[in-house]
């Protein structure tokens, strides 16, 4: 895969490190909400060292749109991480999540009964993620209403928010945090893709280029269904054309518009309208 070079960590990023270390205490238990297309670059290796061993719950969002989902969730099962594959948006899941949720926090909301009072007190739960893996979406499917505020763009959630769960969770929102620094160029690239980092400080065509190398060689059938292409033993650059012109990406004088043939390929895979894919 072809170098990917990038560090970015804005201040708010720093910000919600410090959030959520001064947070931690509060809750019984993490969740920790990665994309189930790429559900091992979506791990934060720096979450990791700020959860330590609290215990945790992995949640796989946008489940409907990754293949090969069970087979994840085999994975972080048989490494000790209890698992649970959501669609936040049509609310497959959800309720398996709850209840996973609710028992792995048993051993902390239980003691209050232990000791007097008439009930267990709801459990406290703190939800954290790279940007733009679904968080506020789950947030606002277990609340049943709109809490927080839902936009397709990394660091729109930067503010601690707990929110009252009618069926015995208390939820605490954090900011997506990202990497201080990209080790594995491969894991920027494949955040990129989901829009964990920004669009407008990287160059698209070579991610673009490369995103739909993997995906006519891997899951060639969404490109052909979604484009109606054939010929998809060509790089990257030969795809975006094609595309292009089957969509009328076209500038006066007929030559290719690429910014807007970008622009649209990235939008239709965050969609998931180019088939369920699995890019880790």
């Amino acid at each position: 895969m072809q170098n990917f070079t990038l560090n970015w960590f804005p201040g708010h990023m720093q910000k919600a490190k410090r959030l959520i270390i001064e947070n931690l205490s509060l809750v019984d238990l993490v969740i920790e909400l990665l994309d189930a297309r790429i559900p091992v670059s979506s791990q934060n290796p720096l979450l990791n060292e700020i959860i330590g061993e609290k215990t945790r719950l992995i949640v796989l969002n946008k489940a409907d749109l990754a293949a090969n989902v069970e087979n994840s969730l085999k994975i972080f099962r048989e490494n000790n991480f209890p698992a649970v594959a959501v669609d936040s948006v049509k609310g497959s899941g959800i309720k398996q999540l709850i209840s996973l949720a609710k028992a792995l926090a048993a051993p902390k909301t239980n003691k209050f009964a232990k000791f007097g009072a008439k009930k267990p007190r709801s459990a406290r739960v703190m939800i954290v993620g790279v940007p733009n893996v679904g968080k506020s979406s789950l947030i606002n499917r277990l609340a049943g209403m709109n809490h927080t505020k839902i936009e397709n763009k990394p660091g729109v959630t930067r503010a601690k928010q707990w929110i009252k769960i009618s069926d015995g969770l208390d939820l605490l929102d954090m900011p997506g945090i990202l990497y201080p620094k990209f080790d594995n160029p491969d894991v920027a690239l494949k955040l990129s893709w989901i829009y964990a980092i920004s669009d407008e400080i990287h160059d698209l065509e070579p991610t673009v280029c490369k995103l739909l190398e993997i995906l006519a060689e891997k899951f060639p059938n969404g490109l052909i269904e979604r484009y109606k292409i054939d010929n998809l033993h060509a790089d990257g650059l030969e795809i975006i054309n094609k595309i292009a012109l089957k969509r009328g990406c076209i500038k006066k004088g007929g030559v290719i518009d690429t910014d807007k043939a970008l622009k649209l390929i990235l939008t239709d895979f965050r969609a998931g309208k180019l088939g369920k894919v699995f890019l880790d």
